[in-house]
């Protein structure tokens, strides 16, 4: 295994001095309100981390701005003044996607937050990006209709972010991810340029850059409005609790399902650790002797539920569950999803911190992992409680560890990371929908070769050729993939640099 290296390694070494910085904040506070502009420690404290508390890092100043033009002045500000900027939703990334940077500035799109149009003839909104995902179905809710894409924070993190993310959420199986949902993206580049990907239509003429921007963590401009889908409300949706005493049984079942031609409004996996963690948190009814239970969920009209709740079942009953509950009511509907989505705050309560990782593998080699990072809980000693979305093969292990013991955490980073690159090593990725963020560097260079990278630099310079949106996320650079791969770099150069590497 190799070592993690320090995230700071690939922080730019141009950075402002202190007669820039002064210049840097006197344009800030010129162009926007006073309380828009934090700069003091204590105003900034807050900002220091997303949902990846492992890196902390206080940024230069935090902008709060209220209008379109005030993004685009403080963009301008700082693409003069060459200062990095890292825009930033309600910070619930979990792979350190809105980290701020050291010498940067944190961009706040919290006051963004006015649905701004809803068309339930034509089903769609249009959005700030600071909006809640959730505050978007509430406002549908009266017209029959809601946002389909339901992230686990969905309460609190917000549509520029999923769109930044490519979030997804336990009905992504079957009404798929941001990209999915999402029609039309307006953005401002790094020099205040307004763009726009997609539009109001299904489809829209040339490249498809929507599906590019959607998932580029923030790395390519800086969203302003989004027009998303709504989707009507099915006129019933019941949910299967179906529980496995051999963990592989219910992996083979999720086959199974896919291959009899079921496609689950919801498919959702939780091993023993995972059930037995969250039961007295959430009261959700889990079986918590099973090894395994499955959560599937069936939508559409009584006839179509009733139709497939018998396939699921009889499918379910085949492949060795020992037990199918099946809810009776809205309500307890509900309350079996409430407990997957609180599984990460019920693991707040047994363990002082928690490293939620997020790999994707073919549902056929699910049993495989799982059996596998059985075997590196003995080895990290560390425990490590799974639940994910089995549908899509999208795992999120949660290592458990005490960020207090500086060994611990390291031992928390080297189990992520040997999870991570078994991922890649099963045929599958290291993310489905967290990002790469900060957290993912390393396994970048697993999975990615040289020219593959490049061509994500690519993209990326067309965009934003100074690289100050985001800088040192996504994708690692040449020195960091070397140092990974324990290649010694010196002065920025690579020792016989004429030789083929990796």
């Amino acid at each position: 295994m190799n070592a993690v290296p320090d995230v700071s390694a690939d922080l730019p070494s141009a950075v402002p001095d202190q007669a820039r910085r002064g210049a840097l904040l006197a344009a800030l506070k010129a162009a926007l309100p006073a309380h828009c502009v934090l700069h003091q420690p204590e105003d900034t404290r807050p900002y220091e981390c997303d949902g990846l508390a492992m890196i902390r890092v206080m940024p230069l100043a935090v902008v709060l701005p209220e209008t379109e033009s005030q993004v685009q002045e403080v963009l301008r500000i700082c693409h003069r003044l060459q200062v990095p900027v890292v825009a930033r939703g309600a910070g619930t990334s979990l792979s350190g996607g809105s980290t701020p940077h050291a010498e940067g500035v944190v961009l706040g799109m919290a006051k963004f937050n006015r649905i701004l149009t809803l068309d339930p003839l034509a089903r769609t909104a249009i959005v700030q990006p600071g909006v809640r995902n959730l505050a978007i179905s509430e406002a549908a809710a009266p017209y029959g209709l809601y946002y389909a894409p339901d992230p686990s924070s969905q309460i609190a993190c917000t549509i520029g972010g999923n769109v930044a993310e490519n979030s997804g959420g336990v009905h992504c199986l079957k009404y798929g991810l941001t990209v999915h949902n999402v029609l039309r993206v307006r953005a401002l580049l790094m020099d205040g340029e307004p763009v726009e990907f997609g539009s109001n239509a299904l489809d829209a003429p040339g490249l498809d850059l929507l599906a590019a921007f959607i998932g580029s963590e923030g790395m390519l401009g800086v969203v302003t409005e989004v027009t998303v889908k709504l989707v009507p409300k099915p006129a019933l949706a019941r949910c299967v609790m179906a529980s496995f005493d051999e963990v592989n049984a219910s992996c083979h079942a999720v086959a199974a399902l896919i291959a009899a031609g079921i496609i689950p409004a919801g498919l959702e996996m939780m091993d023993q650790q995972a059930t037995r963690m969250v039961e007295p948190f959430a009261n959700a009814g889990y079986d918590v002797d099973a090894a395994a239970i499955l959560l599937c969920e069936s939508d559409g009209t009584p006839e179509e539920v009733e139709d497939e709740i018998a396939r699921m079942s009889e499918v379910l009953r085949a492949a060795g569950a020992t037990r199918i509950a099946v809810s009776n009511s809205e309500s307890e509907r509900l309350k079996f999803w409430a407990g997957r989505k609180n599984a990460f705050p019920a693991a707040g309560r047994v363990s002082p911190a928690y490293y939620c990782m997020d790999g994707t593998i073919p549902r056929k080699r699910l049993g495989e992992m799982l059996t596998a990072i059985q075997g590196m809980e003995g080895k990290y000693g560390l425990r490590c409680p799974n639940v994910f979305h089995a549908g899509d093969g999208n795992l999120h292990p949660l290592i458990l560890f005490d960020d207090n013991d500086p060994e611990a955490v390291h031992r928390a980073e080297a189990f992520g990371a040997e999870i991570l690159e078994l991922s890649v090593a099963l045929g599958g990725t290291v993310t489905g929908e967290h990002g790469v963020g900060l957290e993912k560097l390393n396994q970048m260079c697993v999975q990615f070769n040289e020219a593959e990278r490049e061509r994500f630099f690519g993209v990326k310079r067309a965009f934003d050729p100074a690289g100050l949106l985001n800088p040192d996320k996504g994708v690692p650079s040449l020195h960091r993939c070397a140092e990974y791969g324990r290649m010694k770099v010196v002065g920025g150069r690579l020792p016989f640099a004429e030789l083929e590497r990796f």
